[in-house]
């Protein structure tokens, strides 16, 4: 296939790639059998949407796309035992996990159990001092004061730490990979198990607690008790399926579109708060829940109190809100700097290394807060999987992120079974390892040596693919909202990047440190906006920079700018090519 636009290099050194003849024609049938503009029928036409589907497609529904909650193994156990000490008085601990899904799927169970009175005990480990997932300790202290103890995102292979609970039930909700035998629980929900199909396998944890609550609704019918509501929790969904980048199909693609509405509504005081100290003044999309909400809910487990995040999204109080939010943005400005010095020790490491199956780096007194956030954007520079392990006192603690096509979280489940690591798990395109210092090496090269197969049957991975050309004059807000109706966009179903041919580049300047600000113009119409986040990083901004004036050809996604009342479309920037 020819370079889309004759583009064989770009200015990230990309090809790139159009839609192919086959795809073309389906998404010019599409567009005339169902009245769609051309770009939006390309989307459903990339999505494999037949024309008697669009309509649903376009409109989907939680009612039509939500999956018996009993298809999944020890659901019925767990919703009535949940149900029961719900309505029993039980004393009732939530042990979760410290990032975004922890957090949210954290706060449906409260959320949950305080529309029927019952308040319960909240427990995330800290991240330095207990690590991930449960440890003896803290399941034996919260076993001595309650009767039931739920672990979400959490606990699929935390065997010694659930003996610890003794008598006290178990109940795990989560979705990591799963072992050979399960840990000692009355159940364990995970669409991840080993004995399970994998066809929800695509569910966060958040997803996993939201159907288990759907079942425990049947219970509650079942006694002739109220329900709690359960579609005002679904922000809490949909905030969790885009920050641990859960791919946008099925259910989860519904769990988001009607979770955004929902947020919307500014019900959720956390929710609230939180959009507030962002700066949101539009409509949320995924791009704020995965790049401006999300963060600053992960800050407190990263470099402050594991469980501010959790508490913020979880409480009814507006003033509490406020203040968790307020703290909780002065972290993520504090991890943000620490992230940055780490970011720049860790590439320079993996340059040196130029290892071509996986980018990985590893440096004492790392925070561990910040190597997850690290290693994507090591894999974001590379190309490559990507580990990045801060080191302190011998043991090195890390986090690992994948690339499409190559699965890390089983292959870090291998590296612990052969036993070149401590401990580790995760899933597809994520993962945590624990490792002696003195064997980091060894357990890198290995992981080397385990996806290099996976690597190799990648083929054009690394080409800029493009959804179609357009003209600057056709992107209008009436566009936009039609291919807003084909998403949300995310994980394994990206947002459609255009072309556009032949742009003077009329103005370019830095936003901050990182960013870059542009205008593009052709004869006849009114200059095309854009951003680009991070272009200073890469070459990419400095390339523009020195290029003022110039002919390109730009490539990037299409996007709503609200400013000061005024609302326009924008370009965020992914790549050009000078011609």
């Amino acid at each position: 296939m020819n370079a889309f636009l004759n583009v064989e290099t770009s200015l990230t050194g990309r090809r790139w790639v159009g839609p192919d003849d086959d795809l073309t024609r389906r998404a010019e049938g599409l567009a005339q059998s169902a009245a769609l503009p051309l770009p939006v029928a390309r989307i459903l036409a990339e999505r494999g949407v037949a024309a008697e589907e669009v309509a649903g497609y376009l409109a989907p529904t939680l009612r039509e796309m939500l999956p018996d909650p009993l298809t999944l193994r020890d659901m019925a156990p767990a919703a009535e035992r949940l149900v029961a000490a719900a309505t029993g008085g039980e004393r009732i601990a939530i042990f979760a996990d410290y990032d975004v899904d922890g957090g949210a799927s954290a706060a449906l169970l409260i959320d949950w159990l305080r529309q029927q009175g019952h308040r319960a005990t909240l427990y995330i480990p800290d991240r330095i001092d207990e690590g991930y997932g449960p440890n003896p300790p803290a399941i034996a202290g919260l076993a001595a004061d309650h009767d039931l103890i739920v672990c979400v995102d959490c606990g699929t292979l935390s065997h010694e730490a659930l003996s610890a609970a003794g008598r006290t039930d178990v109940i795990v909700l989560d979705h990591h990979l799963g072992g050979e035998t399960l840990p000692p629980a009355l159940a364990v929900v995970n669409p991840n198990r080993m004995d399970e199909d994998g066809a929800l396998g695509h569910l966060c944890a958040a997803g996993v607690v939201f159907l288990t609550l759907v079942q425990a609704g049947r219970v509650l019918r079942g006694l002739g008790r109220a329900e709690p509501a359960l579609l005002p929790l679904l922000d809490l969904v949909a905030l969790a399926t885009v920050a641990d980048v859960a791919p946008l199909i099925g259910v989860n693609r519904a769990f988001v579109r009607q979770g955004l509405a929902i947020m919307a509504r500014r019900q959720r005081p956390g929710m609230v708060a939180l959009a507030d100290i962002s700066r949101l003044d539009s409509a949320p999309s995924s791009f704020h829940l995965g790049f401006m909400l999300g963060p600053r809910v992960n800050a407190g487990g990263r470099v402050g109190k594991a469980d501010l995040g959790a508490r913020c999204l979880a409480t009814d109080d507006p003033d509490e809100a406020r203040r968790l939010a307020e703290t909780l943005d002065e972290l993520n400005r504090d991890r943000r700097a620490i992230e940055a010095a780490v970011r720049e020790e860790a590439l320079s490491q993996v340059a040196a290394r130029a290892d071509p199956r996986l980018s990985w780096a590893a440096g004492a007194g790392w925070h561990p807060g910040v190597v997850g956030i690290v290693a994507a954007r090591v894999k974001e520079r590379s190309g490559l999987p990507s580990v990045v392990i801060g080191v302190e006192n011998g043991t090195g603690k890390g986090s690992a992120r994948s690339v499409p096509g190559v699965d890390l979280g089983r292959a870090v489940q291998r590296l612990a079974a052969e036993g070149l690591i401590e401990k580790g798990g995760g899933h597809r395109m994520a993962a945590g390892l624990t490792v002696a210092e003195a064997g980091i090496a060894a357990a890198m090269d290995r992981l080397a040596a385990l996806i290099a197969p996976e690597l190799a049957r990648r083929s054009g991975v690394d080409d800029l693919r493009i959804s179609g050309l357009m003209e600057p004059g056709a992107a209008t807000p009436e566009l936009m909202e039609m291919i807003e109706a084909a998403g949300p966009f995310g994980q394994a179903a990206p947002a459609p990047r255009y072309a556009f041919a032949e742009l003077l580049l009329d103005s370019v300047s830095t936003m901050g440190e990182t960013h870059l600000r542009a205008a593009f113009r052709t004869a006849g119409q009114a200059p095309l906006e854009a951003v680009a986040w991070g272009a200073m990083d890469g070459p990419l901004g400095p390339a523009l920079m020195s290029r003022k004036g110039r002919q390109f050809h730009i490539a990037g996604k299409l996007e709503m700018s609200h400013w000061r009342g005024r609302s326009r479309v924008r370009l965020r920037l992914d790549d050009a090519a000078a011609i």
